[in-house]
């Protein structure tokens, strides 16, 4: 079993005593940063001037500046930006900023496990990262509770790498949870496949050909969507709070046998062969050549298929249905 780290193994004037520079103040970005000013921190914020979250971060109290100016300050260079444009920022304003000792953190490891950002050897490099959006974290954070989060080291120059994450997770509250070591391969490795094979991919192609097999043999789409989407949230939540077995034995006993004999008809074993196939392709990288490439050569497939989407009979359907429910909103 993994350690769990709690807020006793971790030095919070570890943290206080640096700078920590926020490098993109989305929701992530903003939640990080709000729970590090409140833990006492020292934190300066870059955003781009004129666009809403430059606005969000003025109203916070913050007054954002450029990454190479929050690069040039800091000691501790969160760069939370997405991850195609990571790349881009590090090489032309974090990088000339970098000094002996200073530490670049992360809470996703792409860019780091596939080389798009190589850092100097003279430099902490180290993730934090919570298991759940920015505004979760900020909310938790003030209820006094906390998200769990990973943590990871990649380069430690100074010797402190370690305690200095733990540091960093307990400004953020993770610490009063639980934080797990884990390292940047086994986190980016098992984030993506959870999003293609599961959390996104994998759950949004298992709704569309529901809904497609239910409209297909002549069922109203209002009453497929209610069957195989909208329920979906009782389900999840309910797999959140208290794990599978928990699930199984909160529905009917009707829709436990359909899950015990009918899910490995759908998952069969061609399918989790495909899902070998693609966990292959992360760990070799061709995942992120290719994304990395679709950005670099305008995002045409990206966007072609995001529109295909869009066009999908069970969007519509949705939309109409959604304002029937004013509690969605």
């Amino acid at each position: 079993m993994a350690k769990v780290y709690y807020d006793q193994d971790a030095d919070l004037e570890l943290i206080k005593s640096k700078t920590t520079a926020i490098i993109g103040y989305g929701i992530q970005g903003r939640g990080q940063s709000l729970c590090l000013r409140d833990s006492g921190c020292k934190v300066v914020v870059s955003e781009v001037e004129g666009t809403e979250n430059y606005k969000q971060a003025k109203a916070d109290g913050f007054n954002p500046v450029s990454a190479a100016e929050a690069a040039k300050e800091a000691d501790v260079i969160q760069i939370l930006t997405q991850d195609h444009v990571q790349a881009k920022v590090y090489k032309e304003s974090i990088k000339p900023n970098l000094k002996k000792g200073k530490a670049l953190c992360f809470s996703h490891g792409f860019n780091i496990r596939f080389k798009q950002i190589k850092p100097s050897k003279n430099i902490d490099v180290f993730m934090v990262a919570p298991k759940g959006p920015g505004a979760l974290v900020r909310r938790m954070y003030e209820q006094g509770k906390g998200v769990p989060c990973l943590i990871a080291v990649q380069q430690d120059a100074t010797g402190k790498a370690k305690q200095l994450a733990l540091s960093y997770a307990k400004a953020i509250g993770g610490t009063r949870m639980g934080v797990i070591e884990t390292t940047f391969s086994e986190e980016t490795e098992t984030d993506l496949f959870g999003e293609q094979a599961v959390l996104c991919g994998g759950v949004t192609e298992l709704i569309k050909a529901g809904f497609d097999t239910l409209v297909a043999a002549g069922y109203q789409p209002e009453i497929a969507y209610f069957e195989v989407l909208h329920e979906l949230k009782l389900i999840t939540d309910l797999i959140q709070e208290v794990g599978i077995s928990g699930m199984r034995r909160r529905v009917s006993n009707t829709a436990c046998y359909g899950d015990l004999t009918r899910g490995p008809k759908v998952i069969t074993e061609k399918t989790r062969k495909s899902m070998q196939k693609m966990l292959k392709d992360i760990q070799s990288g061709k995942f992120a050549r290719e994304w990395i490439k679709e950005n670099e050569t305008g995002r045409k497939n990206f966007d072609r298929l995001i529109k295909e989407g869009d066009n999908h009979p069970i969007e519509a359907v949705g939309k109409k249905l959604r304002e029937m429910m004013p509690w969605m909103k």
